[in-house]
């Protein structure tokens, strides 16, 4: 199912917002475009198709909206002074703590500079990546019809909008258009389909990459061995004696484990404690436990806890699957990881197509961009933009 987006900081407002396409979304300074092959009136250049600064400024415009709290009024950051924005958090700006100083103007500066970065970073990725995906659906051949894209429409609108007058102040409040809402709609389903064509490809499980994972992991398709047991735990061997003869004499868990234990796990369940698996207690109780006989009283086990008087109740065997038992499990865990890495290789194969093609006028260059300076990191997703996420499923 396909959604809307909020063009914002963080994915968590987005998708709290209303089911983001994603955090990649990203917006940039306005200032005069300049060199690298780029025209004065643009931002970008890809593959001979440009993004006008002017679609720049309007999703610039849509980000500062959708960014800020729902009910609040739109920041206007007019940089390089962001004398507008300073003004907006100085009249909203709690109060401080007593004895604390006011925040300066200066840091309301720069707290406006950061979040404008951020939302110029946003935009630019979210356009940039349009025209990578645009692109690479000619290249592969991959269209959706205008019924398709109405269809996708109107199912996103009615999962995040019920009511139409709902999508109308939504339309209203974000400064988006009808079409601006359909462009995000069909560029998430682009996407969709171009990653869905690529999973296709992804490597068939065979029965010998199956028998190899399961012969390489055996541990994993293994169930220990386990006990239930009832136990009294004391402070001291002398107590423990004194638990195991009151036992002895026939009086009941229930009252020994009360009177004598130290174990609030067990001592309130009658001394119970079920499926301990072997290998997750201390040595000393481990080998006691899965070396006694069911029914017979054992102890004391000295530990670094104190001293054990306990009984077996129930021996459970260790049990390993057969090949035949964990082949399901096995093959829908390599059918998804082949399926992951297919997806993962045609993102990095993307991002390292279309970034060739891909030029930023000096005020807007970014990681994208063919003339970016070196990353200090790498990423698997388009041009290390995060991808979109599908939208949860409708209520």
């Amino acid at each position: 199912m396909r959604t809307f987006a909020r063009i914002g900081p963080t994915v968590t407002k987005i998708l709290r917002s209303f089911a983001a396409l994603g955090a990649f979304f990203v917006a940039a300074i306005i200032l005069a475009a300049c060199g690298n092959s780029v025209p004065g009136n643009s931002v970008a250049s890809i593959g001979g198709e440009t993004i006008p600064r002017t679609e720049f400024a309007r999703w610039l415009n849509i980000a500062a909206s959708t960014s800020q709290p729902q009910g609040s009024e739109r920041v206007a950051y007019s940089p390089p002074e962001f004398a507008a924005c300073v003004a907006n958090k100085k009249k909203t700006a709690p109060k401080p703590a007593k004895g604390q100083p006011s925040p300066t103007d200066a840091q309301f500066k720069t707290q406006c500079r950061q979040e404008f970065e951020g939302l110029r970073e946003q935009v630019m990725q979210f356009l940039v990546l349009e025209k990578w995906v645009d692109g690479e659906a000619d290249d592969q051949g991959v269209r959706i019809s205008a019924a398709e894209a109405d269809k996708d429409f109107e199912d996103a609108k009615k999962q995040s909008f019920p009511e139409e007058k709902d999508f109308q102040e939504f339309l209203k409040t974000s400064g988006m258009t009808l079409a601006d809402a359909k462009f995000q709609v069909r560029f998430n389903t682009v996407y969709r389909k171009l990653r869905e064509k690529a999973v296709e490809g992804a490597v068939e499980v065979t029965d010998k990459a199956v028998a190899d994972f399961y012969n390489e992991n055996k541990a994993r398709f293994a169930t220990p061995a386990t006990r239930d047991l009832r136990v009294i735990l004391t402070k001291t061997e002398a107590e423990a004696d004194r638990a195991k003869q009151a036992l002895s004499n026939g009086q009941s868990w229930s009252t020994v484990a009360k009177r004598f234990s130290i174990d609030q796990a067990s001592k309130d369940q009658g001394g119970s404690l079920l499926g301990i698996a072997k290998g997750t207690q201390e040595k000393s109780f481990d080998d006691a436990i899965f070396g006694a006989d069911r029914g017979v009283l054992t102890g004391p086990v000295q530990t670094q806890f104190g001293h054990y008087v306990f009984q077996v109740q129930k021996i459970v065997a260790a049990k390993q699957q057969t090949l035949k038992e964990a082949e399901p499990a096995i093959k829908q865990q390599l059918d998804a990881t082949n399926k992951q890495k297919a997806d993962d290789e045609f993102n990095e194969a993307l991002r390292k197509k279309w970034k060739e093609r891909t030029n930023c006028a000096d005020a807007y260059v970014m990681a994208q961009c063919k003339n970016a300076p070196p990353p200090e990191t790498n990423t698997a997703a388009p041009g290390g933009a995060q991808a979109p996420p599908q939208a949860p499923p409708a209520n």
